[in-house]
């Protein structure tokens, strides 16, 4: 692919993400989307042929550097710290960097769980085998006895929810200073971690 090719790619990603982020699936059209880029809708079916293909890529835009980076590390010999540190690590920072993401997710997973669930499972995320994972470690005596899907949901909640309710919580905690509350969003890697960790400790 050409530089020139590359680069009218990356218009048109912008481009979808703001109007998918605003109107999300349902509501984005290929036209608006084609406007947004500067461009013909003919121009952009030629880079992608459908909505769907659109949205995928997106998803996998977003997620590229954090599911295969997790995935890896999940499904390695490393301890349990390693992976807790990993997966909250990436995931803040993926979100600090596109903090629509988690609003977003939400609205299409109520609209259509499997179009998310399958483009997940496209990315290489295979939760039977993070479980797996979890309950060696239980069995080994390396964390304690706990239902991995609520260690699971509780990393997931712990990271995503100061994202989801922002506009609350910086009004009414940070006094709507963006600034503070940037600051504490970096600062969650660090405690959310150690919450988790001092959670399973035997």
């Amino acid at each position: 692919m050409s530089l020139k090719e590359t680069d009218t790619e990356q218009i048109i990603l912008m481009a979808a993400k703001e109007v998918f982020f605003k109107k999300g699936y349902d509501g984005a059209r290929m036209q608006e989307i084609a406007d947004e880029a500067g461009m013909n809708k003919a121009l952009l079916h030629y880079y992608f042929r459908s909505k769907d293909k659109l949205f995928e890529a997106i998803f996998n835009d977003a997620f590229q550097k954090f599911i295969p980076r997790v995935v890896e590390k999940m499904n390695s010999n490393a301890s349990f710290e390693e992976k807790v540190e990993t997966f909250v690590e990436n995931y803040i920072t993926t979100i600090i960097e596109v903090p629509q993401i988690p609003i977003f997710i939400l609205t299409e997973l109520h609209r259509n769980p499997e179009r998310i669930v399958g483009m997940m499972k496209r990315m290489g995320v295979q939760p039977q085998q993070i479980l797996a994972g979890m309950k060696q470690d239980i069995k080994e005596g390396k964390i304690r006895d706990i239902d991995p899907r609520h260690l699971i949901i509780n990393i997931v909640a712990l990271c995503v929810f100061p994202f989801a309710a922002k506009p609350l919580l910086q009004n009414i905690l940070f006094d709507n200073n963006s600034g503070d509350y940037h600051k504490f969003l970096l600062e969650r890697k660090k405690e959310v971690c150690q919450f988790i960790i001092n959670s399973v400790k035997i």
